[in-house]
């Protein structure tokens, strides 16, 4: 198996780059921060058979790792990804394990317990299932509560930001290295998602103002 690997910690990539070369699997790539994940990932001449990524990692050192998979994953739909982290990142944990393609995974490190089982998992997510760590099920049932912007995915919710910091979808399209039909797009399943009709009055408006409630009661 092709495999680019993705993990901040230097000794935790190599010491995992080696188990995965011990079991007879490729690595192709390795990055150290969300940033060179999708510039490796872009640059390689043939697509990887597998992603892995940490979660956590810089530059902004919270989500970034799962965020670039999912910008690889809107690029190339059918890419296996399998998320390795120390804990579940709940905003965007949700959105990767219900992509439509599936081919997922998202396992926690310190339950990866037998090398047998984690090769097994490979495997699964490279062939288009879907694997999940019991405890990730666990922490998102408990998470499960209803708002306003939970129709919403992550990039919805970041190009409504956007919209709410006064940005235009020509500002929006540069800042995110989006198209404008796909900016336009994302607007328009916002205005879906948040029950604004086309019948409804300055929609881009009532949007932006159920964001900044939805963020101040956060």
């Amino acid at each position: 198996m092709r495999i680019l690997l993705a993990d901040d910690a230097t000794l935790l990539r190599e010491a995992l780059s080696a188990l995965l070369e011990r079991l007879g699997h490729v690595i192709v790539a390795t990055a150290s921060d969300a940033p060179e994940l999708e510039r490796s990932y872009f640059a390689l001449a043939e697509r990887p058979d597998l992603v892995i990524t940490d979660v956590r990692m810089p530059p902004g050192g919270a989500d970034d790792g799962l965020a670039a998979a999912l910008r690889i994953r809107e690029h190339a739909p059918t890419q296996p990804v399998l998320v390795l982290s120390q804990y579940v990142a709940e905003r965007y944990a949700r959105e990767l394990l219900l992509l439509p393609e599936a081919a997922v995974g998202y396992l926690l490190k310190e339950r990866v317990n037998r090398i047998s089982d984690f090769d097994r998992a490979l495997a699964v997510v490279r062939d288009g299932g879907t694997v999940i760590d019991p405890e990730v099920t666990r922490q998102l049932l408990r998470a499960e509560v209803a708002g306003p912007l939970d129709a919403l995915t992550a990039r919805e919710r970041e190009v409504l930001a956007l919209m709410a910091d006064g940005a235009s979808n020509s500002d929006i399209a540069s800042t995110l290295f989006l198209s404008d039909a796909a900016v336009r797009k994302h607007v328009g399943n916002i205005f879906s998602g948040l029950g604004l009709s086309p019948a409804a009055e300055n929609r881009r408006v009532r949007a932006i103002l159920v964001f900044l409630e939805a963020r101040r009661e956060g």
